[in-house]
């Protein structure tokens, strides 16, 4: 399958695997200061190629192999996907731009130790400089990859598109697909009593009061007493807008306090929360807040443990089946009506190549035979919540050559993916002519795929 992987590269791989543009091995052979390529109404500078190549060398990824007709022809991509979302009314707002570049900034700082570092290792005066490079950058990604997404969201493909594509494989490129299984679970939490509820929303409510009335630092409250490792060096700091990705309780919460206001103890699902606003930004609120996550006692894990032996000894002596046991008493929502079946969550689908599986996972079913049934396991979700589980593997899938039956999926995956792939080629091929594009100087001597030069 290397044709189709090569290609799907360009549109479906990370930021580095876009580079099918320029196929040239010549490299300009002086550099020209200034615009070298106007697109539409965006101009790429000489001083962009550089910058490009110093971002992805800074994110680990190996530059040895990229030619500058390489990196110059991926920007003259983004170029001209951005001037056509322009042309076709698609939207990015300052708003959205703001959102997500204040979460990058939030990531950098985190990595880097200080938004100074970060501003320096841009090579930027000063903040307000670098928030408004990074702005247009963000501003211009958001509106390429809209513009790609809309030509590759009205790719659909049929049945009898899927089966040609098949047939139209060599023989000696059909995929093959690795080992894979089919893991299901049941899942049984422990109960959190209620004294133990109760004694974490009081707890909140004193420290709402020592704030209130003694003029405690909420900062230092939440570095002392939150159970939000992501939040605890910046003492419970988040900036968040009605779009920003929290649970909509926590967000209801903080859109009904007034600046200056700390709520009452509430409840996610991430535990127990009292927010402080601090201020109101238009749509966008400066808060702090604390996570109690309620302790969960030796006698409410035996409790458990004593739970789900029931329900393995149940299923163990044929009583009931193993999804039967899930449907009926698994406390996992997302599994429980599958019968206990987990989702991959790379394909969306059932199946786990083994050689991708996550390790931890694949410790505990690899050595389960057909049919078996675990032994109760401790684990805990992604919010450090402990419970108990019993694991079986209910289908295997050797490692085989594609089959168009049983691969049925995975082969309309790979002919969508090549469709896709033709569609953006026309698409490109079409804007390319309509569009107006110069390019300066040497680059003018890179043999590009698609037609930059209008030959």
């Amino acid at each position: 399958m290397k044709f189709i992987n090569k290609k799907a590269a360009l549109i479906f791989g990370l930021s580095l695997t876009f580079f099918g543009t320029a196929q040239a091995q010549q490299t300009p052979k002086k550099k020209i200061d200034g615009v070298v390529a106007v697109v539409g109404e965006y101009v790429v500078l000489d001083s962009d190629i550089d910058k490009t190549f110093v971002e992805l060398q800074a994110q680990g990824i190996d530059i040895k192999n990229i030619t500058r007709c390489e990196m110059f022809g991926k920007l003259l991509e983004d170029k001209l996907y951005a001037h056509q979302a322009v042309q076709d009314s698609i939207v990015v707002t300052d708003q959205e731009v703001h959102d997500f570049m204040n979460s990058q900034l939030d990531q950098m700082v985190e990595q880097v130790g200080s938004i100074d570092k970060v501003v320096k290792f841009y090579n930027k005066k000063n903040l307000e400089e670098f928030k408004t490079y990074f702005f247009d950058i963000v501003k211009m990604n958001k509106l390429t990859s809209q513009m790609q997404r809309k030509v590759v969201d009205a790719v659909e493909i049929t049945p009898e598109e899927v089966r040609t594509f098949f047939k139209g494989i060599p023989k000696e490129e059909l995929p093959v697909f690795g080992a894979e299984m089919e893991v299901a679970q049941i899942v049984i939490n422990p109960k959190i009593s209620d004294a133990e509820k109760q004694r974490v929303m009081n707890q909140l409510r004193e420290i709402k009061k020592d704030v209130m009335d003694n003029g405690a630092s909420f900062y230092s409250k939440a570095v002392l007493f939150s159970d939000d490792k992501a939040s605890v060096p910046t003492g419970g700091f988040y900036k968040i807008t009605r779009k920003t990705p929290f649970v909509k309780e926590f967000k209801d919460v903080a859109f009904s306090l007034a600046e200056g206001e700390i709520s009452e103890p509430f409840e996610t699902t991430y535990g127990y929360h009292i927010i402080y606003l601090e201020k109101i930004r238009g749509q966008e609120l400066d808060l702090r807040h604390i996570l109690i996550i309620p302790k969960v006692s030796d006698e409410a894990m035996k409790e458990a443990k004593e739970k789900i032996e029931k329900i393995r000894q149940r299923i163990v002596s044929g009583e009931i089946s193993f999804a039967d046991a899930a449907r009926s008493s698994s406390d996992e929502k997302e599994t429980r009506n599958s019968g206990g079946l987990l989702v991959n969550p790379r394909t969306l689908e059932t199946r786990f190549e083994l050689t991708k599986m996550d390790p931890a996972l694949y410790s505990q079913v690899a050595d389960l035979k057909d049919g078996a049934v675990s032994l109760p396991l401790v684990d805990a979700d992604e919010k450090g919540m402990k419970h108990y589980k019993l694991l079986t593997v209910t289908n295997r899938y050797d490692e085989h050559t594609a089959d168009y039956a049983k691969d049925y999926l995975k082969i309309k995956e790979l002919a969508l993916k090549e469709k896709q792939i033709k569609a953006i080629a026309k698409w490109t091929e079409e804007k390319i002519k309509e569009t107006y594009i110069k390019i300066n100087g040497d680059y003018r001597d890179c043999k590009f795929t698609n037609n930059w030069l209008k030959k």
